[in-house]
């Protein structure tokens, strides 16, 4: 039915079109999505650039044309703080116009002031200012010529979200789950990889031999995944009573933070790195 920009912090994609549908997934400001078909009730089903389908309702969606085009075509910043206030003026006395999280994406409209704030286009056409410190280069792609340090990155991505809650279908830092975790440490990176717990085709990350597991790889516990940290442990997100959301384990038994259940469950490991 057309292309839209979502224009709210966090897009709930739900199952079934509702405010308290089951949470499949979450979508940032200023990313774009497909809207396959308008439904009763002010949502809409959309596909994200990732693939993943959902309902959103549709007053977090911008859909004119003219702002569309002139969204895609601005260059953008990643948000990479857990959250950044949108102000109306550069102080920080401004009024917030909109908090955005994690993941979401701004045009940069000028240079540092003395305070660090810079100008910003929203979506909508608005402008705001927000510190420099919050934003980084927006990367679409990754290039395999610094493996270790792209390695790297990734895991500091996702130590990054340390503290966080889990929550089912959640990708922000208000709550993430396992797949959630791992996605946006790859996406903030550059890399898009599948945003469930399995492996498919048409993706980038595929099968490797469990030995040959590096730091920044994937590991896949059936119904779960993690992100191999090296020297047996992993990062993941947990819903296990005493976790309750991001935590380190390890597969090694001689380790306090070894995870009988999920070492018994490990059922393949996964890689961007290997072709």
């Amino acid at each position: 039915m057309g292309e839209a920009i979502i224009n709210t912090a966090i897009a709930a994609l739900r199952k079934d079109p509702g405010k308290r549908g089951e949470l499949a997934d979450e979508d940032f400001y200023g990313r774009k999505v497909e809207i396959l078909k308008q439904v009763e009730g002010g949502f809409s089903y959309i596909k994200t650039q990732y693939g993943y389908c959902g309902y959103t309702e549709r007053q977090n969606l911008i859909t004119e044309e003219k702002k569309i085009r002139a969204w895609e075509e601005a260059f953008k910043k990643l948000v990479v703080v857990p959250f950044a206030d949108i102000l109306d003026i550069p102080s920080v006395r401004g009024g917030n116009i909109i908090t955005l999280c994690k993941g979401a994406l701004l045009t940069v409209l000028s240079a540092a002031d003395s305070q660090g704030y810079v100008k910003v286009g929203l979506s909508n056409g608005e402008t705001g200012y927000t510190k420099e410190g919050f934003l980084k280069e927006y990367k679409a792609d990754y290039s395999m010529e610094k493996e270790e340090e792209l390695r790297y990155d990734i895991i500091q991505t996702a130590y990054s979200y340390m503290g966080c809650q889990y929550r089912w279908g959640g990708k922000s830092p208000l709550g993430v789950d396992c797949s959630g975790l791992t996605f946006m440490a790859y996406q903030m990176n550059g890399i898009t990889i599948y945003r469930d717990a399995s492996i498919i085709e048409g993706y980038p990350v595929k099968p490797i031999q469990r030995e040959q597991k590096k730091p920044g790889d994937l590991l896949f516990f059936g119904g779960h995944v993690a992100i191999y940290l090296g020297e047996e442990k992993y990062i993941h997100s947990t819903a296990r009573n005493g976790s309750d959301g991001v935590a380190i384990n390890s597969l090694d038994p001689q380790n306090l933070l070894y995870r009988e259940d999920l070492a018994k469950r490990l059922k393949e490991v996964g890689s961007i790195f290997y072709r």
